[in-house]
């Protein structure tokens, strides 16, 4: 006979029992659902004769998916697991300042100090270039990979500290005055890293792996400063060709800027630590989400080693990274206490999509805007042919020294930025138009100002450039004997010589392959993107010619 005991507590058991079973198996099919879903986005990249990727997400604390696909050695294939070891480029740098605020936190130097009092190889330029300037992008040093790429180098070279160092003692410009403006620069964070390296007394490899992957148990992480170290598990980069896959080798043995050796794994526990801190302070936490400040007092979105924005109206915290066929990108919404990381062996992934594409799926309750595939966006409209022809022409960006095509094609206008590199325009009213199959939205508006025909180019808020109508010159009436010499750059200790090859200028150099150059003004070309400006004397004689990339402006060559 069943007891009074069991008679009024075993039927609760036995509901609550049920209950946990039926919670039990409801979460298991949330999970199964999501890892299904997870695995749509990756698709692509789940197949051991491909490239792979691995994603980890973070949420309330803990990891509540990770997962790899497709092939981390080609050669052999060895799958990608979320033990792979990936070289994450830039999201490098974060872990680099919080090196530097360690150290800071200690009282052994300040943001605030110039470079030079730490590397006195640094050039006095005239101006006070501060730690902080280095952290943030705005202390205008020119960039490392732009000028070992104008000094002859390939991205597969070893190139040590001691290269960029030694590049850096020979600069005699800056692009422009420290805190002026945000130009990206990778030199600041070599820099930076060395700094650590001689206020510590160690390695910054060993600086690191003591005060932060240690404690982090971020056991499969390092900063790689030894191009012929062996490091198990590592997955190898490529890029895709039309036959299949072509190794994208990288020997880099430098630190900083990049070179960190993770996993998603590890990025999981180093996204943890700026919630709930065990290595450092919630003061580094601060200051690293803090964004900085221009000269002006304006912000510019950087932080310190990262990027702050929105994303659908939550706070993100983020950095990408690309080198050789590697791609990264770790996001941090720290008011959700989310973060999502990828990392990819394939140099045609885009981490950047993907991780907000597993962000879509696991904050879609939390978003306080609309979802772009939802949104309203401008519809096209249709213009004639003769009311697009008013557009057809040639501009020019006197700021940042660049051309670019408007044309006709197809009855659709194209944006033309030179070889090859178009992206067609569709109208969304009479004098405005919009980018198409590129990311985000960038719209190209084209007015009349002060009697000048001109092209305003931006994306939301922020204006990309401001190009006025102008005509181009016509290459067959100049003479191009004058231009033809050697050109030697003091700064980057190498020559480029300019010779007339099948009735064209050739820019040629013993490392770099021939570059056509192209007229776009009077003594202005553009060499593969970059431009070219001659510089003359009083007597109209030419002395020598300036050099601008993206990330370099205005370096000297003299005429021999």
């Amino acid at each position: 006979m069943m007891n009074t005991f069991s008679r009024l507590f075993l039927p609760a058991v036995l509901f609550l029992f049920s209950a946990t079973m039926i919670l039990s198996c409801k979460n298991d099919a949330d999970t199964s659902s999501m890892e299904k879903s997870v695995d749509e986005i990756f698709q692509e990249y789940d197949a051991i004769e491909k490239p792979g990727a691995a994603v980890a997400v973070v949420h309330n604390g803990e990891i509540v998916f990770k997962k790899g696909y497709g092939s981390a050695h080609l050669e052999y294939d060895i799958p990608v697991t979320t033990e792979t070891i990936f070289h994450v480029a830039s999201v490098s740098k974060q872990f680099t300042v919080f090196a530097l605020l360690l150290l800071a936190e200690e009282g052994k130097l300040t943001l605030d100090d110039p470079i030079q009092k730490y590397i006195a190889e640094v050039p006095d330029f005239g101006e006070a270039i501060t730690l902080r300037h280095l952290a943030t992008h705005t202390s205008g040093m020119r960039d490392q990979w732009d000028l070992l790429n104008l000094a002859g180098w390939r991205w597969d070279d070893v190139i040590t500290k001691e290269h960029v160092l030694k590049l850096v003692a020979k600069q005699k410009d800056l692009n422009f005055s420290p805190g002026e403006q945000y130009t990206y620069c990778n030199t600041g964070f070599t820099l930076l890293a060395e700094v650590v390296a001689r206020v510590s007394g160690q390695s910054f490899a060993e600086f690191t792996q003591e005060r932060m992957f240690t404690p982090l148990n971020m056991v499969n992480s390092q900063f790689y400063d030894d191009h012929q170290k062996i490091v198990r598990n590592r997955s190898y980069s490529y890029y895709p060709t039309e036959g299949g896959y072509q190794k994208s080798v990288l020997s880099y043995a430098n630190v900083g800027a990049t070179s960190l050796f993770t996993t998603v794994e590890d990025l999981s526990l180093w996204a943890m630590n700026f919630k709930e801190v065990k290595v450092g302070s919630a003061a580094i936490v601060n200051q690293m989400n803090t964004l900085a400040v221009l000269n002006d007092g304006e912000t510019f979105g950087g932080a310190y080693g990262q990027f702050v924005g929105t994303y659908k109206g939550l706070r993100q915290i983020q950095h990408s990274g690309a080198d050789a066929g590697y791609r990264s990108y770790l996001a941090r919404f720290p008011d959700q206490d989310f973060a999502v990381s990828v990392v990819s062996n394939s140099g045609a992934s885009n981490p950047v999509a993907l991780a907000l594409q597993v962000a879509d799926l696991y904050l879609k309750d939390e978003f306080e805007e609309e979802p772009e595939a939802t949104k309203e966006k401008p519809k096209p409209i249709t213009l004639t042919e003769n009311e697009l022809q008013a557009f057809e022409g040639h501009y020019w960006d006197a700021k940042d020294l660049y051309s670019r095509k408007i044309q006709l094609t197809e009855g659709s206008l194209h944006y033309d930025r030179g070889n090859g590199n178009t992206t067609e325009l569709a109208p969304i009213s009479t004098n405005e138009f919009v980018m198409l199959d590129i990311p985000g939205e960038v719209k190209v508006t084209f007015v009349s100002e002060n009697g000048k025909d001109r092209m305003i180019v931006s994306e939301g808020e922020t204006i990309l450039g401001v190009l006025d109508e102008y005509t181009p010159l016509d290459e067959a009436s100049i003479a191009m004997e004058p231009y033809l010499g050697s050109y030697t750059s003091e700064e980057l200790s190498t020559t480029y010589t300019l010779v007339k090859k099948e009735g064209q200028l050739v820019v040629t150099h013993p490392r770099v392959s021939d570059i056509p150059l192209r007229f776009l003004k009077m003594d202005v070309f553009d060499a593969g993107g970059n431009t070219i400006e001659m510089t003359r004397d009083k007597t109209n004689t030419i002395t020598g010619l300036k050099v601008s990339t993206g990330r370099v402006k205005g370096l000297a060559f003299v005429k021999e």
